[in-house]
């Protein structure tokens, strides 16, 4: 979509055009989604009203299933973990697209949006679920507490491209998508660690609550980064910045440290081999 928008944008002179015409087709489509699923998706029986719940019953129940979460073991590790994992992605996926647009000047790389949309929407893609595919399997192969420290290292190590981006401010769009490309490869790949945590931490009697709940704070993590990260590149420009990126990392190496995971968690089961 972002490369239709460039495209747009490039034909007709007029970025406001451009991004208005794109999202009435993203709107379209979605109208198109929703009649596709709600026609295709089954209605299970199960889901029927049910007269025996009372709004105070509801009340309570919801208000017992956050008490489960809080009250969960070491649940200011677990916490710390979601929050942290991510600190360093969280401040550079904000700025990754500024800085590919932005002109050389402004220390970017002044490519057009048709180009960020084929770096991001299809070279990121790609790299991003062939990462997260490889992930699935190796951590079913050896679980999840082998796997985490190579998968928080893949996650994190590869922003280094992008400090080395904003040194060179390369011209070479094969180089950039490359750079990109190793970055989400990562990204996908050390996410993997991140899902099947909060899996195993949801593990008990709310399991899709708690996991819900997590996934929450796991928007946090990315949330509350985000926020200040164009603060900090505009105090201190796009190399610093990529490099505070980079630092940022080091608390997700520090809690990974202390965290608990049962050495066969994530592990294929023979039963589930066959």
């Amino acid at each position: 979509m972002v490369i239709l928008a460039g495209q747009i944008e490039e034909s007709s002179g007029d970025i406001t055009y451009a991004w208005v015409i794109t999202f009435y087709i993203l709107g379209g489509l979605f109208i198109l989604f929703f009649i596709y699923h709600f026609i295709i998706l089954p209605h299970p029986k199960a889901d029927s009203r049910r007269s025996d719940v009372t709004t105070g019953k509801f009340i309570r129940n919801y208000i017992n299933t956050f008490a489960a979460f809080f009250k969960k073991k070491s649940i200011l590790l677990i916490l710390g973990f979601i929050l942290l994992y991510r600190f360093g992605e969280a401040q550079l996926v904000k700025l990754a697209s500024p800085f590919l647009l932005d002109p050389i000047e402004a220390g970017g790389l002044a490519l057009t949006t048709s180009q960020v949309g084929f770096v991001y929407g299809t070279v990121g893609v790609i790299a991003l679920s062939v990462g997260g595919i490889l992930g699935g399997f190796a951590a079913a192969k050896r679980g999840l507490k082998f796997w985490i420290w190579w998968m928080l290292i893949a996650i994190n190590i590869p922003n280094l491209v992008y400090v080395y981006l904003s040194l060179t401010q390369t011209t070479n769009f094969l180089l950039i998508n490359i750079c990109v490309a190793a970055e989400q490869f990562g990204y996908g790949f050390g996410f993997t660690a991140f899902m099947l945590y909060l899996i195993y931490i949801a593990e008990g009697e709310f399991k899709t609550a708690h996991f819900a709940i997590a996934t929450g704070f796991m928007a946090l993590g990315m949330m509350l980064p985000g926020m200040i990260s164009g603060w900090i590149q505009e105090q201190i420009g796009y190399q610093q910045f990529f490099i505070w990126v980079c630092i940022s990392t080091i608390p997700a190496f520090i809690i990974t440290k202390f965290v608990s995971i049962d050495p066969e968690f994530g592990k294929k089961t023979s039963t589930e081999k066959s």
